[in-house]
């Protein structure tokens, strides 16, 4: 039986054949073609299994997805580098006087979000003969609500955007992942038993978390910030980074704070203060370099590991059927979660031409909502939700991803206001 080394090689070179080919062939927005490709990979192999159900690699790589804990390896381990990488690149300066917009769309966009999402599909589920409890609902649309930081990244280094709309829009995806991840262990915690729904401990336990992980964010990042001052050698500030990234998340888990909150704090001070006055322009091309790099390796790597999950969970023709009448709803609860916060702010902040349908379409799925499904633990209700999430984020990225750019040309194609220049890497 392959190992799981074997894995990890296959799915690392898998990775590699995608960039080249998408490089060589297609011209396709980086991390936009490495998830395209990731997720056709993971659908031949489902089509593989159903066409070809004998073929003894599957059984093999179903013996192998059985052995790794999930919850443990994504949750509490890939989950810290995709948040931190996406946090590095956010420019704090113009985030700060878009404070308003974003906290909005990335706090109470998500529970908008959540709600109608999960009452949804707790609606329509029973219509196809697959009843799911409300709060196992919940749980699918908090999970599929948060939007992917470096998807959005990608598209809007290839177009003319106004400044305010950039910012609104990865200022929104960077921290409605962490929003959505503490909102997620709560409702997740009460689908299994391990808490309650009650206002008031649910209230207590999001003020600490939060606030906890902020302060262990924001003080690690210091400690990083200060230590990369007195050196110039980019070897050890990538590892700074590196152990930043891991030590915040893991100090946070362990006295109750919230980890996402912490490593997208930490990697927003790191990323906005060091190339101030301690990160030199050789050290900036190395760390911004690498951790887009680890993000991208991480986003390929989860889309084939659903796809495997769902390989071993079997596809199943009612799930997907649901998953198909849960997309046009997962579009609806992005244009409500945007537009609300958008028209009541619009009295005191400006937003630029199109704001609500470029943020509705730029809603892009990827790491983070694969990364929270893939954590799910072994219950009834998991196959369901996984093949929903997958559908979403394969629809998400192969269409809304893809016609992005079109959008934003119809809405912005006459602004005279470029988007700034990205950070080196």
């Amino acid at each position: 039986m392959p190992s799981i080394f074997d894995l990890l090689a296959m799915l690392l070179t898998a990775t590699a054949v995608f960039a080249w080919l998408n490089h060589v062939y297609f011209g396709l927005p980086h991390t936009i073609g490495l998830m395209i490709m990731g997720l056709v990979s993971s659908l031949l192999l489902i089509a593989g299994e159903l066409l070809v159900p004998d073929v003894h690699l599957y059984e093999d790589l179903t013996s192998i997805i059985r052995h790794i804990d999930f919850q443990h390896i994504v949750l509490d381990g890939m989950l810290a580098f995709l948040l931190f990488a996406g946090a590095l690149h956010v420019d704090f300066s113009r985030l700060r006087n878009r404070a308003w917009s974003v906290g909005a769309m990335a706090t109470i966009g998500v529970v908008i979000s959540t709600a109608i999402v999960g009452t949804s599909l707790w609606l329509l589920a029973p219509l196809l003969g697959l009843p799911i409890p409300f709060i196992w609902a919940l749980v699918f649309g908090v999970l599929i609500s948060p939007t992917d930081p470096v998807a959005v990244l990608a598209i809007l280094k290839t177009v003319k955007v106004p400044a305010s709309l950039e910012i609104d829009m990865s200022g929104e995806s960077l921290f409605n992942d962490g929003v959505a991840v503490v909102l997620f262990s709560v409702l997740l915690a009460a689908a299994t038993g391990a808490g309650e729904l009650a206002p008031l401990p649910v209230a207590e336990m999001l003020l600490t978390e939060t606030l906890g992980g902020a302060l262990i964010g924001l003080g690690a990042g210091y400690i990083a910030y200060r230590a990369s001052r007195r050196i110039d050698d980019y070897v050890i500030e990538v590892l700074i980074s590196i152990a930043l990234a891991m030590g915040a998340f893991a100090l946070a888990s362990r006295v109750d704070a919230s980890g996402p909150i912490a490593v997208v704090l930490a990697g927003l001070y790191l990323g906005n203060r060091g190339p101030m006055d301690a990160l030199s322009e050789e050290t900036q091309r190395y760390l911004f370099g690498h951790w887009t790099l680890v993000d991208q390796i991480l986003n390929s790597i989860l889309f084939l590991l659903i796809g495997l999950e769902v390989l071993v969970l079997r596809f199943d023709g009612g799930h997907v059927l649901l998953a198909l009448g849960l997309i046009p709803v997962v579009v609806a609860a992005r244009l409500l979660a945007t537009s609300l916060p958008v028209l009541v702010l619009r009295r005191w902040q400006s937003f630029a031409p199109g704001s609500i349908a470029i943020l509705t379409w730029g809603g892009l799925r990827g790491g983070i909502s694969i990364a929270l499904a893939l954590s799910l633990p072994e219950t009834p209700e998991k196959a369901m939700l996984l093949t929903a999430t997958y559908c979403a984020v394969i629809f998400t990225i192969a269409v809304q991803g893809l016609t992005l750019k079109r959008v934003i040309r119809h809405y912005c194609g006459g602004s005279s206001e470029p988007s700034p220049e990205p950070r080196a890497g």
